[in-house]
């Protein structure tokens, strides 16, 4: 059977033609429920009924979220119950199957390395591919009308647990993702550029020095999590020169 892997964006104002084009020819798709009001499977079925393609709500296995000792271990075996779950509806359904993934595949998102693990262990045959989605570093960028980096210089993609090292490390233009309510102790001197929910209805931004605006980020975050039952975070941290 095929999977096409699809970078969605964050939803259905940001598929490509490519990746529309692509979901169009798939018989179903497959998604994660990981609670009964999953705004986020309810945004991937408005993708799926907007252009007729049926979606397969898979119950999502418990992981350990609260930062475990041995991260990798704890995610790896979360992947593995993943593998399990999509395998069996695979199996049981055959022909072609999209897998819809918010922003774009190769960037802080498991699904690619699910599938290529299906494939690898060949219970069910799977033939696989990847079309990009709009990023959420990409958006956030687009909303402030920035650029992520100065120029010829680099920049640093981080999840937010992993902040402070890299700030201890001598990274000074961050882009953060993955986080909780922002942790940007020591940085109250750096400038912030924040967005959360990014290309959705619930879309809050706020930007200027750390030290000044944590409060509005907050309750900015606050009021997204409120309209949506959802929130997620990303960041571009710059040292001030």
């Amino acid at each position: 059977m095929r999977v096409r892997i699809l970078g969605i964006g964050m939803g259905p104002r940001h598929l490509t033609q490519e990746v529309a084009g692509a979901l169009r020819g798939c018989d179903y798709a497959v998604a994660a429920r990981k609670r009964d009001d999953d705004g986020l499977l309810a945004l991937r079925r408005a993708v799926c009924d907007a252009h007729g393609v049926p979606l397969v709500a898979v119950p999502d296995p418990e992981r350990d979220r609260d930062d475990p000792a041995d991260y990798p271990a704890a995610v790896g075996s979360w992947h593995e119950a993943r593998v399990a779950a999509y395998e069996r509806v695979l199996g049981e359904r055959g022909g072609t199957a999209a897998f819809l993934v918010w922003g774009d595949p190769s960037l802080y998102d498991s699904t690619l390395r699910i599938v290529a693990r299906i494939a690898e262990r060949g219970v069910v045959p799977v033939d696989y591919d990847v079309l990009p989605g709009v990023a959420a570093p990409q958006l956030l960028a687009a909303r402030h009308r920035i650029v992520l980096h100065e120029v010829g210089r680099p920049v640093h993609v981080t999840p937010a647990r992993r902040l402070r090292e890299a700030v201890d490390a001598g990274q000074d233009n961050i882009v953060v993702m993955l986080g909780g309510a922002p942790a940007f102790e020591g940085l109250e001197q750096w400038s912030v550029w924040w967005g959360a929910n990014l290309g959705t209805d619930t879309e809050a931004l706020v930007a200027g020095r750390v030290g000044d605006v944590l409060p509005a980020i907050a309750a900015a975050r606050a009021r997204a999590r409120e309209r949506a039952g959802w929130v997620m975070d990303t960041a571009l941290l710059r040292r001030t020169t």
